[in-house]
């Protein structure tokens, strides 16, 4: 049972790690470069032959360093654009981190065997004995690496760890600047909220009941109030969602438009949100469809 456990632990959902993000990708190509630089430049690993060597060994460190990083650069671009032109987030585990990573590996190592015969005067260069020592060591450093990397972006804790209240059925008291326009809120109930000026336009669902209001405070006022509900998300300038209500989302990287079960109005998600909707998106996916069950969750 508990080898059962950890397998599916191994296929449990996760939100997309932010390192691997379009927007991070370059932070994360110079950290590895930095790491790897720094690593081959001090200890000088797996027995370098320095009689062996075409030119000066700080290049050659470069190489070495920067060979890796624009292939993990190169890998995830790519993986994030197929993303982007289906419009759908990217779905992620630990078993899809570590195969990735297994095949990073691998391609590191073939690019390090092929950078031999730039690299060193050894007429067995293009031997399967180099060969299955670049992908060896590859895999020995990589894995050391990768522990690296990962402390660099902490990712988003899991939806157990969240700020999430956990009776969601509670109403929450929403003060304004006029205090008789004060008014109570059930955030599990919100689907969204539309800025109109200095009001907001609530829709809201209870008992399959779909009701808009207009009450009197500003967009920013009120995502302040629901800041430690991790569900609800500024997704647009003009916007808050909640994303446990959501039911469809479509679009492509110039933004998303998203629906909900009975209204029929559409909200947009703006391009510079995408990520943080994808990252709520998925960690929140096991709650989507039992909002209206709180004492399940």
């Amino acid at each position: 049972m508990q080898l059962q456990a950890k397998w599916a632990y191994l296929f449990k959902p996760l939100p997309y790690p932010t390192r691997y993000g379009t927007k991070n990708l370059g932070k994360t190509a110079g950290i590895l470069f930095s790491v790897l630089f720094t690593f081959l430049l001090l200890y000088k690993p797996f027995g370098v032959y320095e009689p062996e060597l075409k030119f000066n060994y700080i290049l050659i460190c470069v190489l070495h360093a920067l060979s890796p990083s624009l292939i993990v650069y190169t890998y995830f671009r790519l993986l994030n654009y197929v993303s982007e032109r289906r419009g759908h987030p990217q779905q992620w585990s630990l078993f899809k981190e570590y195969c990735r990573l297994s095949l990073l590996l691998f391609l590191i190592g073939i690019t390090s065997f092929l950078m031999r015969d730039l690299i060193y005067t050894n007429p067995d260069n293009w031997s399967l004995r180099y060969l299955w020592e670049e992908i060896r060591n590859c895999y020995l450093a990589g894995c050391l690496f990768y522990v690296a990397l990962v402390r660099f972006y902490p990712e988003p804790r899991s939806v157990a760890k969240q700020t999430v209240p956990v009776h969601l059925s509670a109403d929450l008291f929403i003060t304004t600047q006029v205090k008789q326009d004060n008014f109570s809120l059930n955030p599990n109930n919100l689907l969204f909220a539309k800025a109109e000026g200095n009001y907001v336009m609530l829709t809201t669902m209870s008992n399959d009941k779909i009701t808009t209001e207009l009450k009197r405070i500003s967009l920013r006022q009120l995502e302040s109030q629901l800041s430690e509900y991790a569900f609800i998300l500024r997704c647009h300038r003009a916007y808050l969602v909640n994303v446990l209500q959501v039911e469809t989302v479509s679009g492509n990287s110039q933004g998303y438009t998203l629906t909900f079960k009975y209204p029929q109005d559409e909200v947009p998600v703006s391009r510079t949100q995408l990520n943080k909707f994808d990252e709520l998106y998925e960690q929140f996916s096991a709650l989507r469809g039992q909002v209206s069950q709180p004492s399940q969750i």
